[in-house]
């Protein structure tokens, strides 16, 4: 069957349909829009009270770092669900989180706190990257590789990595120095609070790279939705498209996980919620539809841990907080159907 927002024109009758679905498209697009340049307004001016040459510079920053995070996520999660087609997995789901949990301890345990300290921020999330995008690209083609596993085999799969990650790096952590602990542990939560300008910089071209790539290959993902078998017998030559997909899922992943740490949740929700408010599966209205979500998520969610948590909480536990409930909410829906 084909996807949902995919019709046939072939008499009259779908027309006004088609013209329908535009119409909602468009007018949830701008909704959407006008509801991100509100979040950013209130995220700009939110207790300035006139220190605007103080706080807005900073302020800029810290949005530019949410919108790199926002975009990265909600595109790579896109096709990730594309590639997995179902809008259950993703690539933190699968692993990653605890992939770069792992490497990061990894480092730390090798070359020792006070090394680590003394690397530059641009070098430090240079390696970071670089180790991210060739294990994740390894890991998930090797998980996607069998068409014949189902939701609930890769589901498994990806606990399985994540718990054999997590028990590699609960020994090292036992075993480190307090001090390289503590070193590591100011590293491995999301924050926008400090973000190095020269990283954000590299990340920005990154995801800029990243995001030209995927884009250019949207007629490609639109046909993969229709699924594996179809999408051979359109013309698709399916693995090296999975592989090049997987290497810009792995960059742009890598590139908000490297820069503020893993946001668990982040894809599962915004890229959902798209799909639901627009009611389409076409790449070229999710993934602005997603990004703009995850950007208002982001925006908002720091609003409130500067202004209303005054920094009690982090923004990661929010977004993990909503973002779990709709992921069980989700998985039991999709047992029952």
């Amino acid at each position: 069957m084909p996807p949902p927002d995919v019709r046939i024109v072939d008499s009259p009758g779908h027309v006004p349909v088609l013209h329908d679905q535009r119409r909602h498209v468009r007018r949830m697009m701008t909704r959407l829009t006008l509801i991100m340049l509100g979040s950013v307004a209130l995220f700009l001016t939110w207790g300035v009270d006139g220190h605007w040459d103080f706080a807005l510079p900073r302020r800029l920053e810290q949005l530019a770092a949410l919108a790199v995070v926002g975009v990265a996520v909600a595109i790579s999660t896109v096709i990730f669900h594309t590639l997995t087609e179902n809008h259950i997995l993703t690539p933190s789901i699968m692993g990653f989180d605890a992939l770069y949990v792992l490497l990061a301890t990894s480092f730390v345990f090798l070359v020792g706190g006070t090394a680590y300290q003394e690397i530059p921020d641009l070098w430090l999330f240079a390696i970071n990257t670089t180790m991210l995008i060739v294990g994740a690209t390894l890991l998930y083609r090797w998980i996607l590789s069998d068409e014949t596993r189902g939701l609930y085999t890769l589901v498994l799969i990806g606990v399985i990595a994540g718990t054999l990650f997590g028990s590699i790096t609960s020994f090292m952590v036992r075993v480190m120095d307090p001090n390289e602990f503590e070193t590591l542990m100011s590293d491995l939560f999301a924050s926008f609070n400090n973000i190095d300008t020269q990283v954000l910089g590299i990340a920005s071209a990154m995801l800029l790279v990243g995001t030209v790539a995927a884009v250019r290959m949207i007629p490609a993902l639109d046909v993969l939705t229709l699924g594996r078998e179809r999408a051979i017998t359109l013309g698709i030559d399916y693995r090296p498209l999975v592989t090049r997909l997987l290497i810009i899922v792995a960059v742009l992943v890598a590139v908000s996980t490297a820069m503020v740490g893993p946001i668990t949740f982040l894809g599962l929700l915004v890229a959902n919620l798209a799909y639901r408010l627009l009611g389409t599966q076409r790449h070229a209205v999710t993934f602005p539809a997603a990004a703009i979500i995850a950007v208002t998520a982001l925006v908002l969610g720091q609003a409130a841990v500067q202004h209303v948590l005054s920094y009690s909480g982090t923004l990661g536990s929010i977004i993990n907080l909503v973002g779990g409930v709709f992921f069980v909410i989700l998985l039991v829906g999709k047992s029952r159907s």
